[in-house]
């Protein structure tokens, strides 16, 4: 018996025009929930969109539109989508099929321009009856049932498909090196005892900022590291930057352009910002936690005095901004700029494989101090608490070490056998556990 299939009509008003419109690109990649589609146009076309099955596939005829560019499709990020396929129609429409691999649910939007990008047609597919796969994050969540469990780490990767964040003067795009970044300080954290790490993005696809740390809270993490690289509007600004959340707003001039650059991610992303909720509200009263607070603080702070070893930072100390990623109320949160992809030294070092893996060093030398320090109960650091080494640098003081660790002076004198406050550059420390 022959059923009728239901179809889906979409019609987007324009206003009218004289010429062809224009496709100029299509672009695809796949996420952990949806592939995404997106057409680059020159305005807002009018459209339809339609499913039809045996075989599956979605078919957009856009009104008196032409392609002015090959559409090509890489098979490793092209998830559902199995083939493109694309036809002049006898009205001066152009059609195009996307061929699926499965069933899919379809849903589309057209984008107004919004930073580097033009208009856009968005079409999002949603395969049915998609199987959650038991990847990392779910083995992560039973291990951290088991005694001595490790610390569990989220590894964002800032950006991500339709937001390349910031590009180089060599158009190095932030959203993939810092991916390579954060696939690198993976592998130094679960090399690390003690630690292990699960990365909130795998592929080039978007997340939205609220997704990030909801992920991380599903992975129990026990702290949330954000990986980005920074741009300012002079070439000359250079070196990494550690930044945790600010209620009162950014720390400085720079800080503050940076914060405005980052959170406008999720509208190019095509979310808007005006969704404020009882749980975003919820989130707002949360960060008072004063736990969470003064983690972030100290592990920012071991951090950034790891990034100082391999290169000289921007800042001598953590800054403080309003990054929407860092608002989860109960995982510490940090956020590490990596460095100023607007710098042309700068950039090419995020480029070298053996910066990111330096880079990623420092940060998991950075966490393994601050677990060390201020071990969390039920974890391997609690249960092989021990002293680590510090050696001093130029311009310490007893006083600004023991403020770092979060330990006494007078702790520092007694374990290290000092009278007074005299000590030599280059002189080893013993930090006592708390």
């Amino acid at each position: 018996m022959l059923r009728a299939l239901p179809i889906l009509f979409v019609f987007i008003l324009c206003q009218g025009q004289a010429s062809a419109d224009e496709i100029r690109g299509v672009r695809v990649w796949a996420g952990p929930e949806k592939t995404r589609a997106v057409l680059d146009l020159n305005s807002a076309t009018k459209y339809r969109l339609f499913h039809l099955q045996n075989p599956e596939r979605v078919v957009i005829d856009l009104q008196n539109s032409r392609l002015t560019s090959e559409v090509s499709l890489d098979n490793r990020y092209s998830g559902v989508i199995s083939g493109v396929r694309h036809a002049s129609q006898k009205d001066d429409s152009l059609r195009m099929v996307f061929d699926l691999a499965g069933k899919a649910s379809a849903r589309s939007f057209l984008l107004e321009p919004a930073g580097n990008y033009g208009h856009r047609l968005v079409v999002d597919l949603y395969p049915d009856e998609q199987e959650q796969a038991r990847d990392s994050v779910k083995t992560v969540r039973d291990y951290q049932r088991d005694p001595d469990r490790d610390v569990i780490i989220a590894i964002d990767a800032g950006h991500g498909g339709e937001d390349p964040g910031a590009s180089g003067a060599r158009k190095t795009r932030e959203k993939n090196v810092v991916m390579e970044v954060a696939r690198a300080l993976k592998r130094e954290i679960d090399a690390t005892p003690g630690m292990t790490g699960v990365l909130t993005r795998k592929g080039d696809y978007y997340l939205q900022h609220r997704k990030r740390f909801e992920l991380a809270r599903e992975a129990r993490a026990d702290l949330f590291i954000s990986i980005h690289a920074d741009a300012f509007k002079s070439p000359r600004v250079y070196g990494g930057s550690v930044y945790v959340l600010s209620r009162k707003g950014a720390s400085s001039e720079a800080a503050r352009w940076i914060a405005d650059k980052e959170n406008e991610a999720d509208l190019i992303g095509g979310v808007s910002l005006d969704d404020k909720d009882d749980v975003l509200a919820s989130v707002l009263l949360d960060l008072s936690q004063t736990a969470t607070m003064e983690s972030s603080n100290h592990v920012a702070g071991t951090i950034l005095a790891n990034m100082k070893k391999i290169g000289k930072t921007h800042k001598k100390r953590v800054e403080h901004a309003n990054f929407l990623v860092l608002k989860s109320p109960d995982v510490p949160s940090v956020l590490v700029e990596t460095a100023f992809i607007s710098n042309p030294d700068d950039e090419n070092r995020l480029k070298s494989a053996e910066y990111r893996r330096k880079m990623a060093r420092a940060i998991t030398n950075g966490i393994r101090e601050h677990f060390t320090l201020m071990p969390l109960q039920g974890t391997w650091f609690a249960s092989n608490a021990r002293s680590i080494k510090y050696v001093i640098a130029y311009g310490d003081t007893l006083s600004h070490i023991a403020e770092r660790y979060r330990v006494s002076v007078d702790s520092l004198r007694k374990t290290n056998q000092i009278r007074g406050n005299k000590i030599l550059v280059g002189q080893e420390l013993i930090i006592p556990a708390i």
